[in-house]
């Protein structure tokens, strides 16, 4: 054996697949035809999936068939085998087994496992998987673990054809989009807005309680195929450049096929993921991908398990290209990074993407869109050396890409200033401070010059010195640029540097970094850290801060270019290099462009105050309390807040938006908003919350609405516990809904039956159970109960009728288990009884037998027993004890329950041992027979056996299964129910009162079959010929017996059967079956029975034909006086029916009746001798085959003219002859019995010549003359008819022939029957 694939290229140029008789196998034929006494390979036995830990054996075994004898080899789908210390394989002659043994298994072997048979006319191949549980963590599943997916080729099914779905309806005027309503049925809750935006569809909330509702409906279909569905994505295009989809899905049967469609066509796909469309699983998790994006790709997508849609997702490529693409950026750490594009035509969105995911809008990524949608920015904030790498943007099928590179921080790259930088710095501190502050302001200016400039400044970026980020192609959407820079600008006074230096700001999109010149970097002051820009709240405490490289530096802060001190509302400190700018209570007034100076070096900043909803503390509090009133009654929340304008407040009650109704009352002012809930009931209790929101946040506060009413009705079914003759006692479940407050009591009214009165039997605690001590004996009473809280008294529930005082005892308890015994104590146990008689059990009477007497005495004479176990000392040593036990309520005494085994008072005994000559003496493929000795007696170690246990355990299992639950007496044993050709290993127990010795088995394992028997056909006058009807039905049974069981193969004239024929295979017989037969389906079919013994075959050969059609016409030639030649035209059946013959008959005109004159003529010429002259003869001639006669064809008239002679007859001599005879009966009377009232008829044939007188006698007297009687005598048949027989008609009838030669009676006697 090998453990490689074998190599199909290698093989014929055909592949036919054919059916296994074993499911799970595939069959391949490499040739049309096979030879006649070949077979292509198969499984007879499939290797089994195995389940089992770490670190345990496992075998995978199969059986094969096939001639020649197939070749077999294994292989894994995820690695090899070719390991000999992991795997070994091997083949077994005895059990004709081939074996896979994978020694030590460890996680990583877990796979799908495959054997292959080949031979050289095909191939066959089967899956089994190994599953290994992890001994660490044994409850984590086969995903959890890190075990590899199962073999998903199996499981997915191509697409054969085109598969067509049901369109979705066209969307109506003025009616939403069926496929949007698809799209988000399917789709997570974030995807909505998206989704919603590209069908134009701004507001969604509106759809949501339809949409629900749509969904919900959705779900209980899908939940008949899906267990599970979620963390669902979109499909989207990766830079890799294929477009993917995903989700999580757990099926409800792993078989199910799995159908994609795009735009309702079925798309063909596998699992190869360099196919066009490809799906593939991990897990639960499926994605779907396709390769080499194009336009034509764009369309509906849907999955479909059987024919239930699970998922939807709408793939658009638009014909937009980049105008303007993404370009390189460098920025240092802790900075914000910009990529900007722009396109061609207006888009919603786009795709953006690192090398392995894609982004979304959030804490770490902003993604802006332009008013007029053409371009798109992505801000990547706060940048990390982790964040460095190319990121791309995906328009349909197109994509731009650029890199990220983040430096150190500027103080650490002083060093690495070009000395273009340098320059800069050096004029700019020549600039004046006004010109300097006016430079500032036209920095931030927007236009065409700044679009300019952006894109110089996105060509300076690329350069080495990491001074510059590039930001893409300048828009009008730069104030977005403007947003994340940090503006540093150096300046001296200088006009005419400063006028060079407004320019270059203006260019630079406000550069944030500060240009300093190697010769200034000892002379001047440099910044550390710059100002950055930040955004606080109102009534909030904001800082500004900034590091300069000296500790003795003064600077000056500036707000929108007005200088700036302590009094200003703010708070200047400077702490040591570190000069900061607080404000304790910001205000709306109070955002603006901050600037700090320090010996010629600036550095900006934009503050921007937000104002979010801002909910008072007291207030909330206050808000938060539940509010607590009585169903009827009105509930109020007022809840006061500030904010910028305008705000946006919702009330919610559970989840559900509250709208204004007859009932809800809201009312919202400026500052203020109120809520107002009329006539609440109990079912208005719940969650109430509130949604403020603005432009800059959402505020949200939750409080309770409890509602108090009184109590539903409690809650049935009522059980009794108890039912006496003096007392009955029931119990119930308290209300569903206690109505907000807790049940006080309960009220009790009782009625008896056949009564209109109810009587009140007061109140109870609220405990949810009444025993009522008051009832009279035989009586039958009805209750109601009511359950009553502070805000009333709920309605009733009403018991069945309960009857009290009518004696039921108890059952009988289980069989007494001995738990153990000696000499002078034995020990029970038992279990109370399940019907207690209505009352409880109030003990036991236990009872004993000594063997051999009949009397039962009680044991304990004490009084009743309170335990389920009592200890017996009452025993003598070697008696021998039955015991039974009976329980006790308050009616009395039940029945006594099955007496226990016998049971001897003794001390313990010792185990038995082993078993003997333990032996098969019989077996079949549901059974064995085993027979063995009892166990040798060794006193003091081994005791006397008393009984045996057999067990059983199939190979594949590691547990035994015991098939007799009570021990058995005898020494042989049939174990029924086994799996025909399993394999088993047997073992016999001993056991005794002492427990069960050691097992005994066999040395090897026994398989479930009968002893070997060479194949043989049972029936003797089975048929070798057949002749059918075309059209009819052939049917064909095969009898036979043979042990293995056998390969079955039919063959037709030596090659193998078509497929319109069917065979049935059984152990016990074969059948051939031709639905509907054909001429063409005549032949010799053979069938082949073989097994491991020998092998026998039996030819049947069935033809199959039709009624002949009639023979050509008939022609008559004389050449012969005294013959006639027919000669006709053949049959046209005669070509297609090799057994055809014709068959020749004549009539003549002297016997009106036709002879047959030839028969099994095979040609179409015949010679009729003795034709007689004068004479008219007429011919026949049939088509004949083994279905019957064709229609005949028919002669014209044949005659021979005779001539005319003398005629002469001889008239011979008469003699005299007498005919008299005495009289005789030819038949005479029989006997016979007739039923009372019917007719009875009497017969008799006489003769006699002359003719005799007949005379009727009834008990010797006459009966010609007798009325009562129909006689007559009709040619020597005479006859009585009685018409109604009475019993006076009962007794010998008699008849008498008399005439002159003699006399002649016969006699019979009429039964008659009542």
């Amino acid at each position: 054996m090998s453990s490689q694939t074998p190599n199909e290229d290698s093989k014929g140029s055909v592949a036919i697949k054919k059916r296994s008789r074993v499911p799970g196998v595939m069959v391949t034929q490499f040739v049309e035809q096979l030879p006649l006494g070949k077979a292509t390979p198969d499984f007879t036995r499939k290797p089994m999936a195995v389940t089992t830990h770490e670190g345990k054996k496992v075998f995978f075994k199969a059986m094969v068939s096939g001639e020649p004898a197939p070749k077999v080899t294994w292989s894994r789908n995820k690695g090899e085998i070719n390991d000999p210390e992991k795997y070994k394989t091997r083949y077994d002659e005895r059990t004709q087994e081939y074996i896979l043994e994978i020694i030590n298994i460890t996680l990583d072997q877990a796979d799908g496992y495959k054997c292959f048979a080949t031979n050289e006319y095909g191939k066959a191949v089967c899956t089994a998987t190994l599953t290994v549980i992890d001994v660490g963590n044994k409850n984590k599943s086969q995903a959890e673990s890190g075990q590899p997916a199962q073999n998903f080729r199996s499981m997915l099914k191509k697409t054969e054809g085109v598969k067509k779905k049901k369109p979705l309806p066209p969307k109506k005027e003025g009616e939403i989009d069926p496929k949007l309503w698809e799209l988000l049925l399917t789709a997570s809750k974030k995807d909505y807005e998206r989704i919603c935006l590209d069908f134009g569809v701004t507001d969604f909330r509106w759809l949501l309680k339809k949409l629900k509702q749509m969904k919900t409906e959705m779900e209980d279909e899908q939940s008949k195929v899906v267990e599970k569905l979620d963390n669902v994505k979109q499909i989207q295009v990766k830079p890799s450049g294929r477009a993917e989809f995903s989700f999580d899905m757990k099926l409800v049967d792993n078989n199910s096929a799995i159908n994609v469609y795009k735009d309702g066509t079925g798309l063909s796909y596998d699992d190869d993921k360099n196919s066009k469309h490809s799906l593939t699983k991990t897990g639960i998790n499926y994605v779907f991908s396709i390769k080499d994006v194009e336009p034509a790709d764009a369309g509906l997508y849907q999955v479909d398990v059987e024919d239930t849609n699970v998922f939807t997702t709408d793939f658009q490529v638009p014909d937009v290209e980049f105008v303007a693409n993404l370009k390189n950026t460098k920025v240092t750490e802790s900075e914000d990074a910009l990529f900007q594009c722009v396109l061609s035509s207006p888009l919603n969105r786009i795709t953006w993407l690192t090398e392995d995911s894609s982004l979304d809008d959030g804490e770490k990524y902003q993604i802006i869109v332009s008013e007029d949608k053409l371009t798109h920015t992505l801000r990547v904030k706060n940048c990390q050396m982790t964040d460095k790498g190319m990121y791309s943007a995906i328009v349909g099928v197109t994509k731009s890409s650029a890199s990220l590179t983040v430096g150190v921080n500027a103080s650490r790259q002083k060093d690495s200033k070009s000395k273009d930088q340098s320059k800069t710095d050096e004029d700019s501190q020549h600039m004046d401070k006004d010109e300097h502050a006016e430079s500032d302001k036209n920095a931030l200016s927007t236009g065409d010059a700044t679009a300019k400039g952006g894109e110089e400044f996105g060509g300076e970026g690329a350069s080495d010195d990491g001074s510059g980020a590039s930001f893409g192609v300048g828009t009008s959407e730069d104030q977005h640029v403007g947003e994340v820079q940090n503006k540093i600008i150096s300046s001296n006074g200088d006009d005419k540097s400063a006028t060079a230096d407004t320019g270059a700001s203006k260019k630079k999109g406000g550069q944030r970094d500060l240009l300093v010149s190697d010769a200034e970097k000892d002379r001047g002051v440099q910044f550390v850290s710059g100002l950055s820009d930040t955004i606080a709240n109102v009534d909030e405490q904001v800082e500004l801060s900034c590091k300069l490289s000296s500790d003795t530096s003064e600077g000056k802060w500036y707000k929108n270019g007005k200088l700036l001190t302590d009094g200003d509302g703010v708070k200047i400190i400077k702490d040591g290099a570190c000069h900061r700018l607080i404000i304790d209570c910001c205000k709306k007034d109070d955002a603006a462009v901050y600037r700090f100076e320090a010996e010629g070096r600036k550095s900006e900043a934009t503050l921007n105050v937000q104002d979010p909803p801002n909910l008072d503390p007291d207030a909330l509090g206050k808000f938060k309390q539940p509010i607590i009133i009585k169903a009827g009654e009105n509930a109020e929340w007022k809840l006061p807040f500030s904010g910028g304008a305008p705000m946006t407040i919702q009330w919610y009650k559970d989840d559900e938006e509250l709208l204004p109704a007859s009932n809800v009352k809201i009312g919202t002012s400026d500052t203020d908003s109120q809520l107002r809930l009329t006539k609440c009931q109990r079912k208005d209790s719940g969650q109430v919350k509130i949604k403020i929101k603005n432009e800059f946040g959402t505020k949200e506060a939750l409080s309770r609405l409890i509602v108090l009413d009184k109590p539903t009705a409690p809650q049935g079914p009522v059980e009794v516990m108890e039912s006496a003759v003096t007392s009955v006692e029931f119990k119930w479940k308290p209300p569903k809904d206690n109505g907000g407050c807790p049940v006080t009591n309960y009220i009790i009214e009782r009625q008896q039956v056949g009564r209109n009165k109810w009587s009140n039997l007061g109140e109870i605690p609220a405990n949810p159970s009444f025993k009522d001590s008051d009832v009279d004996p035989g009586r039958r009473y009805c209750y109601r109960i009511r359950a009553k809280n502070v805000e009333g008294v709920s309605d009733y529930l009403q018991t069945e009728d309960i009857s009290a005082g009518v004696l039921r005892y108890p059952g009988s308890p289980t069989t007494p288990r001995v738990v153990s015994a000696f000499k002078d104590c034995i020990n029970l146990s038992w279990c109370p009884p399940c019907d207690t008689g209505g009352t409880k059990i109030i003990g036991y009477n236990l009872e004993k037998n000594k063997a051999g007497t009949n009397y039962w005495s009680l044991v304990n004479q004490k009084g009743p027993i309170t335990d389920t176990m009592y200890a017996v000392k009452d025993v003598f040593e070697g008696a021998a004890y039955k015991f039974r036990v009976s329980a006790i309520n308050l009616s009395g005494a039940g029945d006594p329950s099955i007496p226990c085994d016998t049971v001897i008072a003794r001390d313990p005994m010792k185990p038995p041992g082993k078993v003997r000559d333990l032996k098969l003496t019989d077996s079949s493929y549901n059974s064995f027979s085993l027979a063995w000795a009892k166990p040798k007696e060794v006193k003091g170690v081994e005791d006397e056996a008393q009984g045996y246990y057999v067990e059983i355990r199939p190979i594949e299992s590691l547990e035994w299964t015991r098939c007799n639950s009570v021990p058995i007496t005898l020494t042989s044993y049939t174990v029924l129910g086994l799996k025909a050709m399993a394999t088993y290993w047997v073992r016999i127990l001993a056991t005794n009162y002492g427990g069960d010795g050691e097992p005994q088995g066999f040395d090897k394992y026994i398989i479930a079959m009968p002893p070997p028997v060479k194949p043989r056909f049972k029936d003797r006058n089975m048929k070798t010929f057949m002749v059918v009807r075309s059209g009819n039905t052939v049917r064909l049974n095969i009898n036979f017996e043979a042990s293995p069981l056998p390969d079955v193969s039919w063959v037709k004239d030596g090659v193998p059967l078509a497929k319109h024929v069917t065979i049935t295979n059984s152990d016990k017989g074969s059948q051939l079956l031709i639905p509907t037969s054909e001429r063409s389906d005549s032949g010799i079919y053979t069938i082949t029975v073989k097994n491991i013994v020998g092998q026998e075959s039996f030819n049947v050969e069935i033809r199959v034909t039709d009624n002949p059609k009639p023979p050509g016409p008939l022609e008559l030639d004389q050449k012969t006086p005294g013959t006639v030649t027919l000669s006709w035209g053949s049959s046209p059946d005669e070509k297609r029916d090799d057994r055809l013959h014709y068959m020749v008959s004549k009539r003549d005109s002297f016997k009106p009746t036709w002879r047959t004159v030839a028969d099994n003529l095979f040609n179409n010429k015949f010679t009729v001798v003795n034709i007689i002259a004068g004479r008219e003869y007429y011919f026949r001639v049939f088509a004949k085959n083994d279905m019957g006669l064709s229609p005949p064809s028919v002669s014209p008239v044949f005659a021979v003219r005779k001539e005319k002679g003398t005629f002469k007859v001889n008239m011979p001599q008469s003699k005299s002859v007498n005919l008299e005879s005495p009289p005789s009966f030819l038949v005479p009377l029989k006997r016979r019995t007739a039923p009372l009232g019917y007719e009875c008829h009497m017969s008799c044939a006489v003769k006699g010549d002359p003719t005799p007188r007949v005379t009727w006698y009834h008990e010797n007297i006459s009966l010609n003359t007798n009325t009562n009687y129909h006689i007559t005598n009709v040619c020597g048949v005479c006859s009585l008819f009685i018409l109604q027989v009475g019993p006076k008609d009962n007794g010998e009838y008699k008849v008498v022939l008399e005439n002159k030669l003699g006399m002649a009676e016969s006699s019979m006697t009429l039964n008659v029957r009542e």
